[in-house]
C-alpha cells in the first residue's frame, strides 16, 4: 500500500515540474570545452564557453556577467573569476538596455602548469549573470553551471605548438 501511495506521489511531483511555466525554467545554457583537447606540459589552450539564450532573453551587461572557474588540474588561469570587460565581449542595445552579444563564443586563455601530472581531468565552472525578457517585463538574476574534460600528456609541448 506504502509503495503505491509513494509512486502516485512521485508521479504528480513530476507533472507539477514539467507544468511549471517556461518563465521558471533557466533561460540560460553553457557549453563549454578546451582546446585542444590533449595538452602537453607549458602548452597554451583556451576554454571556449558557448552561452545560448532561449527566444525573447537578452542578457544584461550591467550588471556584468561574471565566469567563475573552480580550480583546475594542471591548467593556470590569470585568475579565477573573469568580467565581461575583462573579456571584452562586444555589447549591443536591445529596447534601451545594454546587453552582451553573445553570439560568438567566449574564449578564456590558459597555460599548462610545466610541473602537470598525465591524466584526465574535468574543468567546472559558473557564468553568473543577469537576464531579462523585455516582452514580459521580467528580470532574472541566476547561474549556470558548465564542466568540459581535457587530458594532460606528460612530455612537455615544443616551441611554437599552435592550440587548435
Amino acid at each position: 500500500m506504502k509503495i503505491h501511495r509513494l509512486v502516485r506521489i512521485g508521479l504528480a511531483a513530476a507533472f507539477l515540474v514539467a507544468a511549471l511555466p517556461a518563465a521558471a525554467q533557466d533561460p540560460v545554457t553553457v557549453e563549454a570545452k578546451v582546446s585542444p583537447l590533449r595538452l602537453s606540459k607549458n602548452q597554451e589552450g583556451k576554454l571556449v564557453l558557448k552561452v545560448g539564450m532561449k527566444k525573447g532573453v537578452n542578457m544584461s551587461a550591467l550588471p556584468a556577467l561574471t565566469i567563475e572557474l573552480e580550480d583546475s588540474e594542471g591548467l593556470v588561469f590569470s585568475k579565477s573569476f573573469f568580467t565581461g570587460s575583462d573579456l571584452a565581449l562586444s555589447r549591443v542595445e536591445i529596447d534601451g538596455k545594454e546587453c552582451f552579444d553573445l553570439k560568438q563564443p567566449i574564449e578564456i586563455p590558459f597555460k599548462v602548469d610545466p610541473k602537470a601530472d598525465r591524466g584526465v581531468y574535468v574543468l567546472r565552472g559558473r557564468v553568473k549573470y543577469f537576464a531579462f525578457k523585455p516582452a514580459e517585463g521580467v528580470c532574472l538574476k541566476s547561474s549556470a553551471r558548465f564542466s568540459t574534460s581535457y587530458s594532460t600528456w606528460g612530455i612537455p609541448a615544443r616551441e611554437g605548438t599552435p592550440t587548435r
